[in-house]
């Protein structure tokens, strides 16, 4: 990389947000843009994640771009490995890997006024940019609680996101710290070699049965030969989710039906009264998210795992001490203890126009319009920003919605002409921010009774979307100027300061 090279668009990571960011961009014409990757390949959160048993709790045909089908999927529900090379297939189909820079993880970003770009500094070199698409994702940066006495544990130590190939587990006593999506999926895979295995459970999640299945050669030779056949399928799986949300979104006590089901499957695995009780939550279905898995109960009915309800509050040594007093020997620790999600570490990184950074900005709470843009950041937009998360179906249908924005983002930006940039106006920014929380009232996941990660400390609901994928597509489908002011340079001679407002922004 060059010093000081100048971009049009500099998109940030390179999962499903940031190529599918790069696809679209070659679809407006766009050439002039990278693709800043601080790892050495392409996958994002299916890079990282390569735990035993790692797998996607969404259906293949509905987890993949519209525009870039795969009638080639070997189950209904994909393993990491699957996903991880269908995200390399489609850098290559799409002509990516030239954009592509490895290796080169953003330290910084700062809005410069006067001349209307981002400077950029990374591992690999700085650079400036016109536009900056942030495509870090919710799941890129592992959260380990602050254990007191973790320091002393002499065994080994990692989270799920981060495992540790080269670690043999085998006939070791092995810690699970967590019960979410990735540890219900390590559980079941790690428990057949481990001499013990000890679940610390701080909030039992709700788990329904896992619908999976080989797809067999005839059904993707049919989708190979008859391409409409793949958008049929991924239009069913759209549509039976989508007339899902209501109950989700306006109606929790109609979940009641669906909370008796997951009773059912739990009890047809787990026959003791006392660990049946242990893993019954009681809170209501759908405030946390409904995890899927056949094998999860029975691996937790064996007889070397036991399930402690109470979360690692002490380490002493090789004793690892529960909220309940219960301690445990273990040789290894595994943290399944989710990600940095409300307090994403790339907004310490990024600096605008009036020199704070995003996370300063946030630090009540992350706001952004459309989930796109926020207040003092131009020419910066998020994909996977706040409130842009689903409960139910696929993220890559909102990813989609983003990149529509961000396509009429780069059109707006056109027609303007000459050097200009966009800063959403912050009532533009409260108002549809207010409408989001006002919605959310009344959700599962605000009245379901739980706490989760979707919460922020302040306990707002900044992560998920309160309605339909058909909903969010309509309303990131084009740019609305009015919600922005334009940004000109200082005319010559106006000395330093702020970029003059034009136009919309007069």
């Amino acid at each position: 990389m060059t010093e000081h090279e100048h971009v049009r668009v500099a998109v940030v990571g390179s999962g499903f947000g940031g190529l599918g960011a790069a696809v679209r961009l070659r679809r407006e014409g766009v050439t002039d843009f990278v693709v800043l990757e601080r790892a050495s390949s392409v996958g994002g959160t299916w890079r990282d994640n390569s735990y035993p048993g790692c797998a996607c709790d969404v259906p293949s045909h509905l987890y993949s771009f519209s525009f870039a089908p795969n009638p080639d999927w070997p189950r209904a529900f994909s393993g990491q490995e699957h996903i991880r090379a269908y995200l390399e297939h489609v850098a290559d189909t799409f002509g990516l890997r030239p954009h592509i820079r490895f290796d080169s993880e953003v330290k910084l970003m700062r809005w410069d006024t006067e001349k209307l770009h981002w400077e950029i500094e990374t591992t690999g070199g700085n650079l400036t940019a016109d536009l900056v698409v942030s495509a870090t994702g919710p799941l890129s940066d592992p959260k380990i609680p602050d254990i007191p006495g973790l320091d002393t544990f002499p065994g080994k130590v990692f989270h799920s996101a981060r495992w540790d190939h080269d670690h043999d587990l085998r006939g070791e006593r092995v810690a699970m710290i967590g019960t979410g999506a990735s540890a219900i999926q390590i559980v079941p895979a790690i428990q057949p070699e481990v001499s013990r295995l000890t679940l610390f459970q701080r909030t039992p999640p709700w788990v329904m049965p896992r619908m999976d299945r080989a797809i067999s050669g005839a059904e993707r030779a049919l989708h190979r030969a008859l391409p409409f056949t793949t958008r049929l399928r991924r239009g069913l799986l759209w549509g039976i989710r989508e007339l899902q949300v209501q109950a989700f979104t306006k109606r929790p006590d109609e979940l009641g039906l669906v909370e008796r089901l997951a009773k059912a499957n739990m009890a047809r695995a787990i026959k003791d009264p006392a660990l049946r009780a242990k893993l019954t939550p009681d809170y209501r279905i759908g405030c946390k998210r409904i995890l899927l898995s056949n094998t999860y109960y029975p691996a937790l009915a064996q007889p070397n795992v036991d399930v402690v309800t109470g979360g690692l509050t002490e380490v002493r040594g090789s004793t690892l001490v529960a909220a309940d007093g219960t301690e445990t020997e273990a040789d290894v620790i595994v943290f399944g203890t989710g990600f940095h999600v409300t307090d994403m570490p790339i907004a310490e990184r990024v600096v605008g126009a009036e020199g704070r950074t995003l996370a300063e900005t946030w630090k009540d709470g992350m706001a952004a319009l459309r989930g796109a843009t926020a207040t003092g950041f131009p020419n910066w937009m998020t994909i996977i920003g706040p409130n842009t998360g689903l409960g139910n179906s696929s993220m890559i249908l909102m990813i989609e919605s983003q990149l529509n924005y961000l396509a009429d983002y780069v059109r707006q930006l056109d027609v303007l002409g000459g050097r200009a940039a966009l800063d959403p106006r912050p009532a533009a920014v409260d108002a549809w921010n207010t409408k989001v929380q006002q919605r959310m009232e009344r959700t599962v996941w605000n009245t379901g009774g739980c706490t989760s990660w979707y919460l922020d400390p302040q306990g707002r609901n900044t992560t998920i979307w309160p309605g339909t994928t058909a909903d969010f597509r309509g309303a990131t489908r084009r740019v609305d100027l009015a919600e922005y002011q334009v940004l000109r340079p200082p005319a010559a001679g106006a000395g330093t300061g702020t970029a003059q407002r034009a136009e919309a922004g007069a």
